[in-house]
């Protein structure tokens, strides 16, 4: 009976909260309250909102209050590996944030609010390890995004919006239930091409012209060759950073 649902986790005071404060890489101001055993969403930290990245993950939050709507300085959020269900409204309000981890958690598709499309500057959005069986078609309104993970999902599509934002470099989908296979292959080698030139072949001069055939039958015959067996590294050991990793949060943090 110790561990019943209302069961409180640590309190977290200002005091506390203000000595967890660290300076980023960037010199920004973190507040790193990861791995604390928090179970509600400490009200204290309101006090402090003037942080430019919080860092909530490794605890045992079900909710996120509204009152996140005060961090407006906030540009890295990590909220990952938790036990949150839903996500605020209000978090579309942080219109300076570039870095949004929830992954980890309980999140359904139906609770994923719309509002996270009004986050322009987004950058990256890891997704992976929640119950999705679908992504916002509205995630296409987010046209900063150059990576997204939705990984460990119950995805069996993902929209042509999503997938065709124009800084998007990479997009991890490995794990969900796909139909096709070969979609999960596609979206995780995304390639752009800046600017492709179609031509007919009566207008290239002969040394451009026999390039471009030297080119193409170079291709044909890449193409009749046999493939050999790839041989790809094999890390298994390696898992997505969760609470059983490592130990030092900031050796995870994209830079």
């Amino acid at each position: 009976m110790g561990k019943a649902k209302g069961q409180k986790g640590k309190k977290i005071t200002l005091k506390t909260a203000k000595s967890s404060i660290r300076i980023s890489f960037d010199g920004g101001r973190r507040l790193d309250l990861s791995k604390m055993g928090i179970t509600t969403f400490p009200k204290c930290i309101l006090k402090l909102a003037d942080v430019d990245e919080l860092d909530l993950s490794r605890n045992m939050l079900k909710k996120i209050p509204s009152s996140i709507q005060k961090f407006q300085k906030l540009r890295w959020l990590d909220l990952h590996s938790n036990q949150l269900e839903e996500l605020p409204k209000a978090i579309g309000t942080l219109q300076n944030l570039f870095y949004l981890n929830i992954c980890n958690n309980k999140l359904t598709t139906k609770n994923l609010p719309e509002e996270l499309n009004l986050l322009k500057n987004l950058r990256i959005l890891n997704l992976g390890l929640n119950c999705l069986d679908s992504i916002p078609t509205s995630l296409g309104a987010l046209k900063e995004l150059k990576e997204i993970g939705l990984f460990d999902n119950a995805l069996t599509t993902i929209p042509n919006s999503v997938k065709k934002l124009p800084k998007l470099k990479k997009l991890n989908a490995k794990r969900n239930p796909f139909p096709d296979s070969t979609e999960e292959e596609h979206v995780d080698s995304i390639k752009r091409i800046e600017m492709l030139y179609l031509v007919q072949e009566k207008d290239l001069c002969c040394s451009c012209l026999k390039m471009c055939q030297d080119e193409r039958d170079k291709l044909n015959n890449l193409k009749n060759m046999t493939p050999s067996p790839s041989k790809k590294p094999s890390f298994p050991l390696l898992l997505t950073p969760n609470s059983s990793a490592k130990e030092n949060q900031e050796e995870w943090r994209l830079r």
